[in-house]
């Protein structure tokens, strides 16, 4: 295999061509699933006051020392405190003020007394006359519900760092900081281009000898999952007039990323390597894996290109490795593919390239085992469905006995 190219460096070739996309403002409406451009850091503590986790009593708890149902102590009320007012008056020793969950704390309270451990009965909300004095069951210390300012974030914080993917939370503890617009890396804008005869559009009936055109659809979701924007481009016949219409319509698009599916194989019969030589700069490698062994890398008109293999297994894998993290550089993210260990349950061949098979991943006996989920042909797009994740077979192992420990590159 020493006329294949390794994984490593085709990858570092690739992300040495590829440029990470600039910033843009966005309203914080809009950011769900973008990636954050600048750390974020809080001017603020939230909560900006110490206020009452219950419905209750701000008290001072050196005033219900000793407090007990049979012995309670006894308050006088002084204050109301609803939930969005702020309290002007100083408690006293010997002093008690109601207050809602969330309401501020006035100055001199230091902790509260849920109303289920007094001799009154309200809630939050309810109508009912202020009492002149309360009788408490039992003691506190000082700091007892009580939620303090900055309990959960305080002043100089750093919440979120750049490169986030902005998350449902991530959202409302923006908007608890005030942030109404914030800035993102702008998404990159991904052409997938479909080539070939045998093709048609799901749409439309299978005729003898055509298949339905899978890899465009699969291409498309696997880019908007990592937060791109995919642009299907129809499916061109196997013509240079029809192939150079494709990749114009594609750059007319404004991509930052060009992907087709096959036209990169030894042996076929495609027009696709003459029409790309004419509008960039393209290399075709060999590299050591499977499946997804051809594979095409360049520039057309200065966007980033990718020929990838045409068996939809292939063509996933190879994203999988090689696109992705093209993907995750442009949007100035770390790469958060996961990998397992696993245990292999049977016997595996395999032709000396790394490897990347489809398994299924289950417990037993307290052993994450990986078993395969059938045939790995790389027409077998079903393999990827049933598929946990990819099983990795290092390089030059021909035969991995049942048993053996591997990595697996999970897909879910």
């Amino acid at each position: 295999m020493t006329d294949l190219l390794s994984v490593e460096i085709a990858l570092a070739h690739i992300l040495d061509a590829v440029n990470p996309l600039p910033r843009e403002p966005l309203s914080l409406t809009e950011a769900l699933g973008r990636v954050l451009a600048e750390d974020i850091v809080s001017d603020i503590n939230i909560p900006p006051f110490a206020n009452s986790s219950m419905d209750g009593y701000a008290v001072r708890a050196a005033d219900l020392a000793g407090a007990t149902q049979q012995a309670p102590a006894r308050l006088q009320v002084v204050m109301d405190i609803p939930a969005g007012s702020s309290p002007d008056q100083t408690l006293m020793p010997g002093q008690a003020a109601r207050i809602m969950t969330g309401a501020p704390m006035p100055e001199g309270a230091d902790a509260v007394i849920p109303v289920e451990q007094t001799d009154t009965n309200w809630r939050a909300g309810e109508d009912i006359a202020l009492a002149d004095h309360v009788s408490i069951y039992r003691s506190l210390q000082s700091g007892d519900y009580v939620r303090p300012a900055g309990e959960d974030i305080h002043t100089g914080q750093t919440v979120l760092q750049a490169g986030t993917t902005l998350r449902p939370q991530d959202l409302g503890v923006l908007a608890a900081l005030g942030q109404a617009q914030i800035t993102v890396i702008r998404q990159p804008r991904v052409a997938i281009v479909s080539t070939g005869d045998e093709l048609v559009d799901v749409s439309e009936p299978l005729a003898p000898g055509k298949i339905r055109d899978t890899n465009s659809h699969t291409l498309a979701g696997l880019i908007h999952n990592i937060g791109g924007i995919p642009l299907r481009l129809p499916i061109a016949r196997d013509t240079l007039d029809a192939v150079r219409g494709m990749f114009r319509d594609a750059l007319d698009q404004q991509p930052d990323l060009i992907i087709s599916t096959a036209g990169v194989s030894v042996g076929t019969f495609d027009v696709v390597r003459t029409v790309l030589n004419e509008l960039g700069k393209v290399e075709f490698w060999r590299v050591n894996v499977r499946p997804g062994k051809p594979l095409a890398f360049g520039q057309v008109q200065g966007v980033p290109f990718f020929g990838l293999p045409g068996n939809p297994v292939s063509a996933m894998v190879t994203f999988d490795i090689f696109v992705r993290a093209a993907l995750f550089k442009m949007l100035s993210k770390t790469d958060d593919a996961e990998t397992v260990m696993a245990q292999t349950s049977e016997d595996i061949k395999s032709d000396g390239r790394r490897s990347y098979l489809r398994v299924q991943l289950h417990h037993e006996n307290g052993q994450l085992i990986a078993r395969t989920t059938g045939t790995q042909s790389s027409g077998a797009l079903m393999s990827m469905v049933l598929a946990d994740g990819l099983l990795i077979v290092p390089e030059d192992q021909v035969m991995v006995p049942a048993g053996t420990q591997l990595p697996v590159r999970l897909l879910r």
